[in-house]
């Protein structure tokens, strides 16, 4: 690899594709902590640096990568190529055909001109009569990658779990926080799971070369269970009290859902509660488990296996609890500001009354009224829209001192008034400070 004999090297240079990633995360630290030198590749810098500051980052967006000389800038002085990239669903940042199967193509054109070796992380049942674009486009990366030539070795993982949490694995948590009741859309679901430190430690064999090139196989637990059961699981792991009562959605239910999170995707909002996700659960996470063990490989931990070998924490407990709140806490404020602005310019002028009365001209009163109006609305925008929900939360708390301060010094006697107005706006300011905080994903 790049004219070095590969098993004559302790230290290979990887490039992580999708390092910030759930997979890539692991995989990452994984290969960090063999002695590896790590380079990351991802769209958001300052996301990487947060989740991994100790390895070196590049940036690029895949859907720009879809020719092979546009690679060879990412490839300078690489060894192996692991790529974690991948997309739920297409949408305002993700175009599943790029980012699975162009960027992928290109890529193993750009490492067989360079002999770098490539270990692809697909996702199991990507096959080309999939029912989904997202296994489809999968597929036909993986496809590109053995007609290319190029030296590798493909994964497919099951439902992968891990300490830490997103996308999948961030639902499961969050069905599992229900309290008294489990709602569940398919319950009967047949899923795989597979340990991200067992993922992790095959792609580690792979970098080694413990594994043969060409090798392509299903990464997933001998045991099948239903969601029913994987849910059941997480909730005693996280340590929950088993639910009273199981709620199936029904299938209409279950379709509107999805179609309100598709459309909410548009505004930047990436649920897994997608219809990509829920037809992929439907169709069933399984596949057949590969035999590693004549590469010195154990067979991947059942699901009660991972879960003993990571117990939960008071912290895992508050985060699948802030999950579930968090879609309530956005749309919460998104009403609240919304409406306070709308009724705000509905009722302008029995509002401009009341600091008429302390003295302001009319003009002056009905266009302060307007104005605090329409950034009312500015801001319900604002958290409604996820690339600036972040900043909507910051501008909310300092909308609403203004408020407190301006109304301290104008109209005082509102503090006492029996509706508590002003009172009112202090949760209001707490309720932006905790959606800042349950707004992080990584």
């Amino acid at each position: 690899m790049n004219s070095h004999d590969q098993e004559s090297r302790t230290v290979v240079n990887v490039l992580v594709v999708g390092a910030y990633g759930l997979i890539g995360c692991g995989i990452a630290q994984r290969l960090e902590r063999d002695g590896h030198k790590i380079i990351g590749l991802g769209r958001d810098i300052a996301a990487g640096e947060r989740v991994l500051p100790t390895i070196r980052w590049l940036s690029g967006d895949l859907r720009s990568l879809t020719e092979a000389h546009a690679w060879q800038p990412f490839l300078r002085d690489i060894d192996v190529v692991v790529n974690c990239s991948g997309a739920l669903q297409d949408g305002p940042k993700d175009d599943l055909e790029a980012v699975h199967h162009h960027a992928v193509s290109a890529l193993a054109k750009a490492c067989v001109s360079a002999d770098i070796k490539i270990v692809q992380i697909s996702a199991i049942g990507a096959r080309l009569d999939a029912t989904t674009l997202f296994l489809t486009s999968k597929a036909r990366g993986d496809a590109a990658i053995q007609k290319a030539g190029v030296r590798h070795t493909i994964f497919r993982p099951g439902l992968v779990l891990a300490k830490h949490s997103y996308g999948g694995t961030t639902m499961l948590r969050m069905l599992s926080a229900f309290p008294l009741v489990q709602p569940l859309a398919v319950p009967d679901a047949s899923v795989q799971t597979v340990a991200l430190d067992d993922l992790a430690a095959v792609v580690s064999a792979a970098v080694r070369g413990d594994i043969p090139d060409g090798f392509v196989g299903d990464l997933v637990e001998n045991e099948t269970h239903s969601l029913r059961e994987v849910v059941a699981s997480m909730r005693g792991w996280l340590g929950f009290a088993p639910a009273r009562r199981e709620i199936t959605i029904s299938s209409f239910l279950t379709r509107s859902i999805a179609k309100v999170a598709d459309g909410l995707a548009m505004l930047g909002w990436r649920s897994p509660l997608r219809t990509t996700a829920l037809r992929v659960l439907a169709d069933g996470v399984t596949g057949v488990p590969s035999d590693l063990s004549s590469f010195g490989i154990p067979a991947v931990k059942s699901l009660s296996q991972t879960l003993a070998h990571m117990p939960a924490r008071v912290e895992d407990r508050l985060f699948a609890r802030m999950s579930l709140l968090t879609p309530f806490i956005i749309a919460t404020l998104v009403t609240f500001w919304f409406l306070s602005g709308a009724i705000g310019i509905i009722r302008a002028n029995e509002a401009a009354l009341v600091l008429e009365d302390v003295g302001w001209p009319h003009v002056l009163a009905l266009g302060s009224v307007l104005f605090w109006a329409v950034v009312d609305i500015g801001i319900a925008a604002a958290f409604a829209y996820r690339p600036s929900a972040k900043l909507a939360c910051w501008l909310a708390v300092l909308v609403s001192l203004f408020y407190l301060v301006a109304s301290t010094l104008f109209v005082p006697h509102l503090w006492f008034d029996p509706l508590g107005p002003l009172v009112k706006v202090i949760p209001g300011i707490a309720l932006a400070m905790i959606a800042r905080i349950a707004l992080e994903t990584r």
